[in-house]
C-alpha cells in the first residue's frame, strides 16, 4: 500500500496523487485530503497508519510539507518513505503564508496562524534512519532550497535532477524507482 501525503494547501486530488494511482492502482494507493492544521493532519495520519499497518506494508510518498510529515511517520513506525522536494524546516518556510490562503484544489480559503507554524516543530525528526528514505529533488525548486533536503538526507538514496520545479517535473518517470524502493 502506498499512502500519499500532499503538501501545504494541496489535497489528495493533486497531480502526483493521480499519477501514483494510475501506476499502482486505485486499490493500492490511499490519497487522503488532510486538514490544513498540522495537529489535525498528524492525528488523521496517525490513526490511519496505525490501522493500515496492522494489515499490510505501507510506503509513504510525501511531497513538500507532506515530506516533512512522511519523515515523522517513517521514523515513528520504522517504515519507508519517498520524499518529493520535501520541506525540511516548514516552521521557517511557511511563515510567509500566515493569514488567509486559497486551497489549490477548490475555491475555499483557510487561515494559517503562528500557532500552526509553532506546532510543526513538535514533529521534527533529528536523526533519521537513512535506509528508510528515497529523496527526489529538483534543483529548480522555486519554493524550497533543495540543499536543505540534500543535507538532512545525505546518507539516504538521493535522486537529484538539475532544473525542474517544486511540483517535480516528470514525476511519472519515477514510478519504477518508487516501486522498486517500496519492495526492497
Amino acid at each position: 500500500m502506498v499512502v500519499y501525503i500532499h503538501g501545504f494547501g494541496s489535497s489528495g486530488f493533486s497531480n502526483k496523487a493521480k499519477i501514483l494511482k494510475r501506476h499502482f492502482g486505485d486499490d493500492k494507493v490511499f490519497t487522503p485530503s488532510l486538514p490544513t492544521i498540522p495537529e489535525l493532519a498528524i492525528d488523521t495520519l496517525n490513526q490511519m497508519l496505525t490501522l493500515l499497518l496492522k494489515i499490510e506494508n505501507v510506503t509513504l510518498v510525501g511531497s513538500s510539507l507532506g515530506g516533512y510529515y512522511a519523515t515523522y511517520f517513517a521514523h515513528k513506525f520504522d517504515i519507508k518513505a519517498v520524499l518529493v522536494n520535501p520541506s525540511v524546516y516548514p516552521y521557517n518556510t511557511l511563515a510567509q503564508h500566515l493569514g488567509t490562503n486559497p486551497s489549490y484544489h477548490d475555491s475555499s480559503d483557510y487561515t494559517f496562524i503562528q500557532a500552526h507554524i509553532d506546532s510543526l516543530k513538535t514533529y521534527e525528526v533529528q536523526e533519521i534512519k537513512a535506509e528508510n528514505f528515497m529523496v527526489l529533488l529538483q534543483t529548480g525548486d522555486e519554493v524550497l532550497d533543495f540543499k536543505e533536503a540534500k543535507g538532512k538526507y545525505h546518507d539516504s538514496y538521493l535522486c537529484i535532477e538539475e532544473d525542474g520545479n517544486h511540483s517535480f517535473e516528470n514525476f511519472e518517470s519515477k514510478m519504477g524507482m518508487i516501486e522498486k524502493f517500496s519492495l526492497s
